[in-house]
């Protein structure tokens, strides 16, 4: 898991609730002033090659990770070939977005031109009033693979039919499994288990190889009981709040099926194992040793599993999200500073589409990135669908340096994405007391715990009301 993932977690912000977006397409009228006026599609979407403009623009890789420091510069030279009057001035950090000093640029109004965010810190620059509605910016001229965008990422970056960013990167997700064990015990690696009671007949297959394997694992504490407790009812079709966010809407037969799930697999089945109140990095630490067979978690973890606990890519598959009516997504993308002229948030775009956009450019080069000795293959960003995807999957298996056909099953699946909810935080805190209570307590009443649950967030949501 990368640090920068690690801290969303730690945001309590909400997630965006707008519509859908509809890309605006360019028409003539008057290009003067700034874009905050949606109602007036710019005179020209695409920027001029001629125009001199110069544009700051944060999360340029450090030092300390330098291959992907000769990417950006290398990228901004191959940028300069097609916008030779655009000055790029770039700002580097890690991680990218560090929440108070965030939050203070917002409210000194000092963040860049074109500034790094998380899915879910929409809400708070739209509070603060700092990000430009770029809509009339943004069409297939200026973005061609705009169509193929999955749209539960374009969502998160929309508020009131206005869009207000550019994705770069995203993760939904889904079911993390050790192939290795899957083996060994008699189930086929290439087709995981996509429902909770076929991961009930597979944890018991695993638990059964003993020497302290588990079939399946679970986060209980600091907050991360809750977080899964959120993914699994979203692949169960649930919410865990009503759609105005102000009262909780997990206490359902779905929230019943997420808690039941996990007390059935702890004491009836006995595939979870006795040590409970896992965190991060835990399940991770289980499954890099061989000693966990699966659990939710998302693709950058099978990342942490190699380059840190020194597992094998050969040895980690993903699927879908079990249930599969909706996965948790996260990640992260571009907005443009409140203010900004129309020709900055031209280059702006221009750069973005470039550098994260753009099969075989930026992020995509992946010849580039597999001769620069990082990783290739793996299932994330997922930004894409349609014949983005297919062009995509056939690029990344060229140069692949990962087993791709692990994640075979994960990406053949599509499940819509859903942000997390807002106030996240403090509502995850909630549940972690009734997930670590069905996983630690053999007399754990289901009902009453999801009960006094409910009536616990509905009482943090109305004090922030």
């Amino acid at each position: 898991m990368t640090r920068d993932r690690l801290l969303r977690r730690t945001v309590a912000l909400a997630a965006a609730a707008g519509l859908a977006l509809t890309a605006a397409a360019c028409s003539s009228g008057s290009d003067t002033g700034n874009s905050g006026d949606s109602g007036k599609p710019a005179a020209s979407a695409s920027l001029d090659p001629n125009t001199k403009v110069t544009i700051s623009i944060d999360c340029q890789p450090p030092t300390t990770k330098p291959a992907e420091r000769k990417q950006w510069s290398e990228d901004v030279a191959a940028f300069n070939k097609l916008y030779p009057n655009v000055t790029i001035n770039a700002k580097d950090a890690s991680p990218c977005e560090e929440p108070a000093s965030f939050t203070a640029q917002l409210k000194g109004k000092t963040q860049p031109d074109v500034f790094y965010t998380y899915f879910t810190d929409l809400d708070q620059v739209l509070d603060a009033d700092q990000a430009e509605d770029i809509s009339a910016y943004v069409n297939e001229q200026t973005v061609p693979a705009l169509k193929d965008i999955d749209p539960s990422v374009m969502k998160t970056l929309t508020s009131e039919g206005k869009l207000y960013g550019l994705p770069t990167t995203n993760y939904k997700m889904g079911l993390l499994y050790n192939r290795k064990l899957f083996k060994q015990a008699g189930l086929d690696p290439e087709k995981p288990p996509t429902t909770w009671a076929e991961i009930r007949e597979a944890a018991k297959k695993i638990a059964a190889l003993g020497n302290g394997v588990n079939g399946y694992g679970d986060y209980s504490a600091t907050n991360q009981g809750g977080w899964h407790f959120t993914a699994e009812l979203y692949g169960l079709g649930g919410s865990m709040t009503t759609e105005d966010g102000k009262k909780a809407a997990f206490n359902t037969p779905e929230g019943k099926q997420v808690l039941q799930n996990l007390y059935d697999m702890r004491w009836t089945d006995n595939t979870m194992g006795a040590t409970q109140s896992l965190k991060w990095p835990d399940l991770m630490t289980q499954m890099s040793t061989d000693k966990l067979g699966m659990y939710v978690g998302a693709p950058d973890d099978i990342t942490y599993m190699v380059q840190t606990l020194k597992g094998n890519y050969e040895d980690y598959g993903m699927g879908p999200m079990p249930g599969g009516k909706g996965a948790l997504l996260g990640g992260a993308d571009y907005m443009f500073k409140k203010g900004s002229t129309p020709d900055q948030i031209k280059a702006g775009i221009a750069w973005v589409n470039f550098k994260w956009l753009t099969m075989g450019k930026g992020q995509f080069d992946y010849a580039r990135t597999k001769a620069d000795g990082l990783p290739v293959g793996l299932p994330q960003p997922f930004l894409f669908g349609g014949s983005t995807l297919d062009a995509d999957n056939k690029a990344k298996a060229a140069s692949a340096t990962v087993p791709v056909q692990n994640y075979a099953p994960y990406l053949a699946t599509s499940v819509p994405g859903k942000t997390e909810p807002a106030n996240a935080q403090q509502i995850y805190k909630v549940l972690d007391g009734a997930v670590s209570a069905v996983l630690t307590d053999k007399n754990a009443n289901v009902d009453k715990l999801l009960s006094d649950a409910e009536s616990q967030v509905n009482q943090v949501l109305a004090n922030l009301q």
